[in-house]
């Protein structure tokens, strides 16, 4: 008799693990565009690199993808690909349900990997119409920098960076990390600085009176990519 009420609490309890739900909670990340502490106004603002080159931004789109939350080394993954444009400000929330309550890091790539760039057609943000594509064999444009300087010796003075590249030899993906260093627990959004300055203050000095155009993968096209790959950091989390 008692070995069969063992058995019947055994099976109950398991009943109430296996009908155990994680509670899911909304995230959202937000990517707010800067260029050091100023707000980036698109046409209007004139702004100064580290070079003293004056410049307007008119604009700037790029392509998150693979957004990874980290808890404790545990990793909540969303796919799916997201076009940010600074023009559009339904673009700059990505917005996630994730069941981990304290967030230690976030990590994202910049771009399009190598098996959507050859799959033909797509739909949604990586729709062709959306301007960030070339060809079928370069692929997508991963980011998109265009504006007009005093310093640009290119026609209308404008200068314009169009960056991609999928292939071994020209790949331009960056993967970017950033440590949520604040204690909060039950976090519900995530406020990500874009700083536009690093696309021309980086590990390869971007001066604009030297290059005005990049349209194309290659060797050009992965050092500006390291460039605003430090565009990134964490403003606030809420």
């Amino acid at each position: 008799m008692k070995i069969q009420l063992l058995k019947l609490l055994f099976i109950v309890a398991s009943g109430f693990t296996s009908c155990t739900i994680i509670a899911q909670s909304n995230l959202t990340i937000e990517f707010k565009h800067v260029v050091k502490k100023q707000p980036l106004i698109l046409f209007d603002s004139l702004y100064t690199n580290n070079f003293n080159e004056p410049f307007v931004v008119n604009k700037l789109k790029y392509y998150i993808s693979n957004i990874t939350i980290y808890n404790n080394q545990i990793k909540t993954v969303k796919n799916g690909y997201y076009l940010v444009d600074a023009s559009n400000i339904n673009t700059h929330f990505i917005n996630l349900n994730t069941s981990t309550k304290h967030i230690d890091a976030i990590e994202f790539t910049i771009g399009v990997d190598s098996s959507k760039n050859t799959e033909g057609v797509q739909t949604g943000a990586l729709d062709p119409m959306n301007g960030m594509f070339w060809t079928w064999n370069s692929g997508y444009i991963f980011a998109k920098l265009e504006g007009q300087s005093d310093s640009s010796k290119a026609a209308s003075n404008y200068f314009t960076y169009h960056i991609g590249g999928y292939k071994n030899n020209e790949n331009a993906l960056q993967t970017i990390y950033l440590t949520i260093n604040q204690s909060i627990t039950n976090a519900r959004k995530i406020i990500i600085d874009v700083d536009v300055l690093k696309w021309f203050d980086g590990a390869t000095p971007l001066r604009i009176a030297e290059t005005q155009i990049c349209h194309q993968p290659g060797k050009l096209a992965q050092q500006i990519a390291k460039n605003y790959a430090s565009m990134f950091s964490i403003a606030t989390v809420e």
